[in-house]
């Protein structure tokens, strides 16, 4: 059987690994609760997901570790025009099969990117079209000005145009379908590390890419990611040294694995907040016996659910303290962050919560399930279960619904939105309050790509009106005042109940390094093994 090229350079990768002496071999295993999921850079918008294969493919555009943009696959941009965004594209540049990065691989990632089972639409909901120059530019055409337009295009990773037409990877599968195509399992991108070996929820296998057009500053030869769902199990790996790395640490084992001879432990704030919500859309809910009726679309129990959930004790007993309670979607670190939005709505109040719903109509409560992952967000399914304690305190009969990322998402996410009340986390990939208001508070607008994360339904005409201006506003007071007041109104509907933002903690052995950044993305370029 003959080899392709892509399987003749990791033949020879691995052949140079194999010549390493045992000193000079330096290998990084880690682990995390939930797996990637999928290979394909545009089937989740998902900080897990987009983070692991920005390792493997790369965008025009990315951040440095102050978060600032800095050139990647462009060299540099501008506007041309008020609705007009050039990029030069960088030279010389292969992707992991040799064939070497042009324009037409550019057009073609955009529109792959913007249709099929993509779940990134929302990052281009600016974008009306792109198109060639040469061979090295290509410009954008903006509804609108977008002045943060490439901010947009951070986590945008491009995709060989030759190696899709080839695979039968052109249109993105829809991982909420449990849709697959080669994408799903296998990847060509031109970034840091290349795919060597992929086995969906145990382990996946990265490899340097030794053709890499810039100037590598990590040493590692070869990275073996593992999924380890159990807390217990993932810390006692570290624990015993089978792995080097763990990216998720269970609150209750912080201290415990500080205080080990070793091991290290790396921690900050994280842009992300943690929030609850619900189906205000359908006449009916699904995951409810009441009959024709949908109790959500009344703002009184809405706001009972707010002030029957104790975000304080959230703080202190689930998260142990490494959690901020915030009274927004956006938090301290996110441009269009004020502390006039991050006041809470209402205050805990269990028997105000108990009266709201029986002027609702509901004095008793009622029934609903709570769909929520179990291998996501820092203590998940905990927060989880401690809510539905909260809720049942005023009458409320919550179920909880567990479940993996996979399982969870495919739930919950579009094209469906198959949940009534649910709990999701989100970091602006923006750094800015216009992607928060475009894909979870602008009512959903398919054809325009707006609201694609709105899984409750919520709308407010004055909020879309808000979102539109914002996104092309110049003048930043002005600019500012859009969006107070959209999250004011936001706010006073109750349409979603944020809990708080997650702290950041990484636990490693004492010699490795790394680069934590609020975002909670870990490249494997910024990491070193002493």
């Amino acid at each position: 059987m003959k080899k392709t090229v892509f399987g003749v350079l990791i033949s020879a990768i691995l052949a140079v690994s194999a010549g390493l002496s045992p000193v000079a071999a330096k290998p990084f295993r880690w682990a995390n609760d939930g797996d990637v999921n999928s290979m394909d850079p545009y089937a989740r918008n998902e900080t897990f997901l987009l983070t692991f294969m920005l390792n493997v493919y790369e965008p025009l555009v990315r951040r440095d570790a102050s978060l600032k943009l800095e050139p990647a696959l462009a060299t540099e941009w501008k506007q041309t025009a008020p609705t007009v965004w050039r990029f030069a594209l960088r030279h010389g540049v292969k992707f992991h099969d040799g064939s070497p990065f042009s324009a037409d691989d550019v057009v073609f990632s955009f529109k792959r990117v913007t249709s099929g089972g993509s779940n990134l639409k929302g990052n281009f909901a600016t974008a009306k079209d792109i198109r060639k120059i040469d061979d090295f530019t290509v410009e954008f055409d903006t509804d609108g000005v977008d002045p943060i337009f490439p901010d947009q295009l951070t986590v945008w990773g491009i995709m060989s145009k030759a190696w899709a037409e080839k695979n039968n990877a052109v249109v993105a599968a829809d991982i909420t379908k449990n849709e697959e195509s080669f994408a799903t399992r296998n990847a060509n991108g031109t970034g840091p590390f290349v795919l060597k070996l992929r086995e969906p929820d145990v382990k996946t296998v990265l490899v340097p890419n030794p053709n890499w057009w810039d100037k590598a500053k990590h040493d590692i030869t070869e990275a073996t990611f593992f999924r380890i769902g159990n807390d217990a199990t993932r810390v006692a790996a570290l624990l015993s040294g089978e792995v080097d790395f763990v990216y998720t640490v269970p609150p209750q084992d912080h201290d415990r694995l500080s205080r080990t001879p070793g091991l290290k432990i790396v921690q900050g704030p994280e842009l992300r907040v943690i929030y609850l919500s619900f189906d205000q859309l359908r006449d009916e809910l699904t995951d409810s016996p009441l009959k024709g009726k949908n109790p959500f679309k009344d703002k009184r129990v809405r706001q009972a659910f707010y002030q029957a959930i104790d975000v304080e004790a959230i703080k202190t007993r689930v998260m142990r303290n490494q959690s901020v309670p915030i009274g927004s979607l956006i938090g301290p670190g996110v441009n269009g962050y004020v502390p006039e939005i991050g006041k809470r709505a209402a205050p805990f109040d269990p028997e105000a919560a108990r009266k709201l719903l029986a002027a609702a109509g509901y004095p008793q409560g009622f029934e609903v399930t709570l769909d929520c992952p179990n291998d996501r967000y820092v203590n998940d399914e905990a927060i989880c279960t401690a809510v539905v304690g909260m809720l049942a305190r005023i009458g409320m009969k919550v179920n909880l619904n567990a479940q993996t990322r996979a399982r969870f998402f495919a739930k919950v996410n579009a094209p469906g939105f198959n949940t009534s009340f649910y709990l999701l986390g989100w970091t602006p990939a923006t750094y800015d309050a216009h992607n928060v208001l475009i894909s979870l508070m602008h009512s959903r607008d398919n054809a325009r790509s707006r609201g694609q994360f709105n899984n409750g339904g919520y709308a407010n005409p004055e909020v879309d009106k808000l979102t539109d201006l914002v996104a092309k506003e110049i003048d930043k007071t002005k600019r500012q005042e859009y969006i107070t007041k959209a999250f004011k109104l936001l706010a006073d509907d109750f349409g979603y109940i944020p809990l708080h933002q997650q702290t950041i903690v990484w636990a490693m052995k004492q010699n490795i390094d790394v680069v934590q950044t609020p975002d909670n993305y870990f490249f494997l370029r910024n990491v070193n093994i002493k």
